[in-house]
């Protein structure tokens, strides 16, 4: 992930379209390697609640 920290004032079209193209200039390895930190940072986030659609036996990614 990289490290560039400035502030942009875009639209949401002009977001997508950045991130697209930033996406899509990464190789393979690399998109690899981004999925794999973005999935260990996604931990800080974790919650210690049940989701609450276990109860009904609804389909949950975890």
């Amino acid at each position: 992930m990289g490290a560039d920290f400035a502030i942009k004032f875009e639209t949401k079209e002009e977001s997508n379209q950045r991130r697209q193209d930033e996406a899509l200039r990464r190789t393979p390895h690399e998109r690899l390697m981004f999925f794999l930190e973005m999935m260990q940072e996604m931990q800080f986030f974790a919650s210690s609640q049940e989701h609450p659609n276990r109860a009904k036996n609804n389909f949950i990614i975890e």
